[in-house]
């Protein structure tokens, strides 16, 4: 599992996209229950629906989701959680310290919905008044930078990350950006989904418009203005699938020679506005934008390019203001994504404060959910697997000794972080004000962003953490050549310790051999143990490597997720790749397990099923799911990742293991003809 940068109004719905014997229930459960499985199926038919279909019998998409999965059960119990802490911080009272002051405010004021209804636009007022004032295009640079700081990014992307060519360096990148829709393929395209989503975005921003006090047909005007300087961004953005080949993002150059790029983009003014550290060299992402753009940015309008800052700046300002704003903007959601119904207040607010202060929440988090005893676990179930990917990267007949003896070097310098971080950030700068939610917003989105920036010409701090400890997802870092695995996602179904380990092995284990194969996968293998871009390989192994992978391609291209659109094989490689790999080494690693357990337990069927079966089992259960069509769609797009289904009957497909374990035969629908196999 990798992280997404989706637009604001995608993250509030992302949960972002990563047992044994229990009580018998009716009722779809969080953790691993036989209940679950649809005995009427045969699990060399469709081991998903085998495993999953009494589960998804009884199981409702919630009106407020646009889908409901394993990540999804659990994110709704962490809210649960963090609206308890979140609630007695707000309440106040002397005993009350500086973080829970922070966590308190922010949540407070956002709860504060009567105040928020009352200020109607005017705390967004001036930052609207600054735009409407500028005359010239220096002037609308110093905008878009003043802008980007504090939340409301748009044209294109600017951060700071480690050089891929020397990893321990942080320098400054410039990339493409600046879009609404989820990709460029909804400009450019003119399938159905993709015209009826521009259509949404013209009303919703017509809407938006309206509010901020134009005249109805102005705001049409604007409307129009911002499709047409989007769909010109998105003519010239590359396409996410080439996207995944880091050699394609990788263009190291000059400051200078940056800037000579689109030299109508005025980069030094934009670089001090953002207050980066003066720096001498950068890395530009996608070249041939800039090239391209800065012809859009010269012959365009001064007038058309303010209308396009600030929709952006209203869009994204749109969730904290009062309610005909925030009524807009989940209206072009529910468009995307099918959610009947917006989440409560009170989870927009817990989201907010994870996003805006998520290491001040996840201290009290960790205090109330993850002990010693949980990290120490996932710790020795790590080292395990580790060695069972070592065992099948040794083993391997397509590769030789040579690159074989790189693999384990690499797999040697993966760093492990679980939980939560060894030293949380420090917010103590961060101004939280009650009453004040769209400049609290402000004011932490200005926090990380100069702290990011200040990173630039630094050394790599690789004890940082880009996901808070209550967040439910895990991530393979190529970069930092690490597997993060926050507390949020350490909980059932995932990883349940009253439960048997080949289920655990099935969940978390196999989630844990997902993290570690991306290290080895199309995207990750092209980086060495320290995370510079580097072919570490033999020519003839890597044609090896590739051919395999495109087995892989090419199998996922022909499974169809909804109605007649078909998976992207290339998009969705790196995680299906990892999916097949991780399922071998947990399945190894849990063999290795019960070959060395003495007493005989660990071999020991449960409820019928053997160790074997209750992995696959679990595996099964962590990718239960329902979605709604219009987010499926959406999903097929742009996710990297395959549905839930795919997840689960393509891997077992290319599994032995998984055929011997249910006694499958030649010509099922489980037993692929020609199985792919790459680590």
């Amino acid at each position: 599992m990798r992280i997404l940068s989706w637009s604001l109004f995608f993250l509030l719905i992302a949960t972002v996209v990563v047992f044994g014997q229990s009580a018998s229930s009716t009722k779809p459960g969080p953790g691993f229950s036989i209940d679950n499985i649809d005995k009427t199926i045969d699990p060399c038919v469709d081991f998903y629906q085998y495993a999953c279909g009494n589960w998804m019998k009884n199981s409702e998409i919630p009106a407020d989701r646009p889908r409901w999965n394993s990540f999804d059960e659990l994110n709704e119990r962490n809210l649960a959680v963090e609206r308890d802490i979140l609630e007695k911080a707000a309440a106040g009272g002397a005993s009350r310290n500086a973080i829970d002051q922070k966590i308190g405010d922010i949540y407070g004021a956002c709860m504060d919905e009567k105040a928020v209804q009352a200020k109607g636009i005017a705390p967004l007022q001036p930052e609207l008044d600054r735009l409407a004032a500028v005359h010239d295009r220096a002037g609308l640079i110093d905008e878009l930078a003043h802008a980007r700081n504090i939340g409301y990014a748009s044209l294109f992307a600017f951060y700071a990350t480690s050089d891929l060519h020397n990893a321990d360096h942080v320098i400054a990148n410039i990339d493409q950006g600046g879009l609404s829709l989820p990709d460029r393929d909804y400009y450019v395209k003119d399938d159905p989904d993709k015209v009826d989503a521009r259509k949404h975005l013209t009303e919703f921003a017509t809407t938006l418009f309206t509010l901020a006090g134009q005249t109805p047909q102005q705001a049409a005007t604007s409307a129009d203005t911002v499709l047409m300087v989007e769909t010109l961004l998105a003519a010239d953005s590359m396409d996410r699938t080439k996207r995944r080949d880091p050699k394609n993002r990788d263009h190291k150059m000059t400051c200078d020679a940056a800037v000579a790029l689109a030299p109508d983009f005025l980069l030094n003014r934009y670089f001090t506005g953002v207050a980066a550290p003066a720096f001498t060299e950068l890395n530009v992402g996608n070249p041939d934008f800039f090239t391209q753009v800065n012809g859009v940015v010269a012959a365009l309008p001064l007038e058309s390019l303010k209308t396009y800052v600030t929709w952006h700046v209203l869009r994204a300002a749109a969730p904290w203001l009062s309610e005909p704003f925030v009524d807009a903007d989940f209206k072009m959601r529910q468009a995307l994504t099918g959610q009947k119904q917006i989440q409560d207040r009170w989870k927009r607010c817990v989201t907010l404060v994870d996003n805006s202060l998520g290491e001040a929440l996840g201290q009290r988090y960790v205090e109330a959910t993850f002990g010693a005893e949980g990290k120490a676990r996932m710790l020795k179930m790590v080292d395990t697997l580790e060695k069972s990917l070592d065992e099948d990267i040794q083993n391997l007949s397509w590769m030789s000794d040579e690159t074989k003896k790189q693999a384990k070097i690499k797999l040697q310098a993966i760093r492990n972080k679980i939980g939560y971080p060894d030293v949380y950030r420090d917010y103590s700068s961060v101004v939280i004000k009650p009453g004040d939610l769209l400049g609290n917003v402000q004011r932490a989105s200005e926090f990380e962003a100069k702290r990011q920036v200040a990173k630039i010409d630094k050394p790599l701090d690789r004890k940082e953490w880009t996901m808070s400890p209550p967040t439910v997802n895990a991530y393979y870092s190529s970069n930092y050549n690490e597997i993060v695995f926050p507390a949020g996602i350490l909980q059932p179904p995932f990883f349940d310790k009253t439960m048997d380990d080949a289920v655990n092995f099935g969940g978390i284990g196999l989630v844990i051999g997902h993290e570690l194969t991306h290290g080895f996968d199309d995207q990750g293998r092209k980086f060495d143990p320290e995370g510079n871009l580097r072919d570490w390989w033999t020519d003839q192994d890597g044609k090896e490597f590739e051919k395999r992978v495109s087995c892989v391609a090419d199998e996922y291209s022909n499974f169809v997720a909804v109605d007649n659109m078909k998976l992207n094989g290339r998009l969705t490689l790196g995680e299906n790749t990892a999916d097949n790999g991780g399922a071998r080494i947990a399945l190894a690693a849990l063999e290795r397990m019960i070959a060395e357990d003495k007493t005989g337990k660990e071999g020991q069927s449960i409820d019928g099923y053997t160790p074997e079966q209750r992995f696959f089992l679990g595996f099964g259960r962590v990718w239960c799911e329902r979605q709604r069509p219009e987010y499926l769609r959406m999903q097929v797009s742009t996710n990297p990742h395959s549905p839930g289904k795919y997840r689960v009957d393509g891997v077992v497909q290319n599994m032995p293991e998984f055929q011997k374990a249910f006694g499958c035969k030649a010509g099922q629908p489980m037993v692929a003809e020609n199985a792919c196999h790459v680590w």
